[in-house]
């Protein structure tokens, strides 16, 4: 959820040094997040047709994936928190024209990325199976979504490493190269999830296993081909990648000291999603259902929100860079004039096609009249959202990565607090439920925003 910028030269002549310094404009914004956009877009696109495919195999196997995608999602945020704290310091050497020192806080990065990966697998495997036994009703779902999480977590380390590719693109200005890796992903994962699941093109019938093994390929194949990109664009020459891969352990604390405070931020905020899954999970299947539903719809819709999100980390940032504190709030203002238009864009059809975008799962007339009010809530909770991102992706941008987890920590504790108490406590429909996004949202925005305009991050060093 976070990138960077423009037009530049053809990185192949290395003759050529194009700045990688930004400037405050709705074309430079929009150079930015367009990239970052679409390369989002593309995996949720992903996501959705996945879940088509496990819909058509049994109501089941959707509410499955529902519990087992937020559950890795959760590891993959850990990453993404390390790809943003490591974009920012980028994104503030670039501002700085201190080229010299990008491949040696991405190498670094990589190290930390197969590190944590490692961690995720072990705990996988010895840890997550006493607790989905113990929080889940469903001995037999609990067993399901245990095996599945056995296999699919050995994609983690791709993922990881894959997702470095983004602090570095978007960092030195070069998202335009993002959607090639992940339309790559999209396109693999949609063709062995068809011939996995069900058992064509000569494979085996895997059903919901297969989508585990699919998404397994699709990652290790998309992190291949960006890799290939970055090589032949001669990007890793420019930047020295891969010359040496000493561990450098002031470099290490240096990305950890920006990063983990982001990459416990993310993973509170999704282990707290995981655990409304489970709230929901005790409403019986329909529920879980359409709530993996809302997941789907809530990500292919946010993908703009997330990439003006991380336009406004990696701008600030470089702007920073630049010693130009006093156009920070112009950017950010543009930036979020642009994500609110977006979001009322799809507000407006959401409502309009609900019925239509439900019936794609494939699941009855039930579930589309359970589903549409959710979907209602959903829709507004985005416009919310689109403000929220980019006054908190600011503070993350002006190094103050601490303070982004300061306010997350809070808006996760009411966020907790509601949805335990509207699900569980008062046993209220999944409707009052979703209405938990608006909470949570509007508990980021407004500490968020106080924060920037209070000017209490200026002249912050990273």
């Amino acid at each position: 959820m976070q990138k960077l910028i423009v037009d530049l030269p053809n990185m192949s002549d290395l003759n050529t040094t194009p700045s990688l310094q930004v400037q405050v404009s709705s074309k430079q914004i929009l150079a930015i997040s367009i990239p970052i956009g679409l390369a989002i877009l593309v995996p949720q696109i992903n996501f959705i047709i996945n879940s088509i495919f496990l819909g058509a195999l049994s109501s089941q196997a959707l509410a499955i994936a529902g519990i087992t995608g937020v559950y890795y999602l959760i590891f993959g945020v850990m990453g993404q928190g390390l790809n943003n704290g490591l974009q920012a310091l980028i994104s503030r050497r670039a501002g700085e024209n201190r080229t010299d020192e990008i491949g040696v806080l991405f190498t670094q990065g990589v190290f930390i990325s197969i590190f944590l990966s490692i961690i995720g697998i072990v705990f996988t495997y010895f840890l997550a199976p006493s607790i989905f036994h113990a929080l889940l009703h469903d001995k037999e779902r609990a067993d399901i979504v245990i095996e599945f999480l056995k296999i699919r977590i050995w994609g983690l380390p791709f993922l990881f490493i894959y997702q470095m590719r983004n602090a570095l693109l978007v960092g030195t200005n070069q998202s335009k190269y993002l959607i090639i890796g992940t339309a790559t992903e999209a396109f693999v994962n949609i063709f062995f999830d068809y011939a996995l699941i069900f058992g064509h093109f000569g494979f085996a019938v895997m059903g919901i296993m297969g989508a585990a093994y699919a998404s397994i390929i699709a990652e290790a194949l998309g992190l291949l081909v960006i890799y290939l990109v970055i090589h032949y664009k001669k990007i890793g020459a420019r930047f020295d990648l891969f010359k040496s891969w000493t561990l450098k352990t002031d470099y290490i604390k240096l990305i950890l000291k920006q990063s983990s405070p982001l990459m416990m931020q993310y993973m509170i905020s999704i282990i707290s999603w995981e655990f409304f899954y489970i709230l929901i999970e005790h409403k019986g299947e329909e529920a879980l259902s359409v709530s993996n539903a809302m997941r789907n719809i809530f990500g292919f819709f946010g993908c703009f929100t997330w990439a003006f999100a991380a336009t406004a980390n990696t701008m600030v940032s470089n702007i920073i860079g630049q010693n130009k504190e006093e156009e920070v709030l112009v950017l950010i203002r543009k930036i979020m004039v642009w994500s609110f238009g977006f979001a009322a864009i799809v507000c407006i059809i959401l409502n309009l096609f609900a019925v239509q975008f439900l019936s794609i799962y494939g699941q009855g007339e039930s579930f589309i009249q359970a589903g549409i009010p959710v979907l209602r809530v959903v829709s507004v909770a985005m416009l919310v959202m689109s403000l929220a991102t980019i006054w908190l992706s600011a503070v993350t941008g002006t190094g103050q990565s601490v303070r982004t987890l300061r306010i997350e920590t809070i808006a996760i504790v009411i966020y907790v607090i509601y949805v335990y108490t509207t699900m569980e406590y008062y046993n209220l429909p999944i409707t009052i439920g979703w209405m938990s996004e608006l909470v949570y949202w509007t508990s980021l925005l407004i500490p968020s925003y106080l924060y920037i305009k209070s000017n209490k991050w200026k002249h912050k060093k990273i």
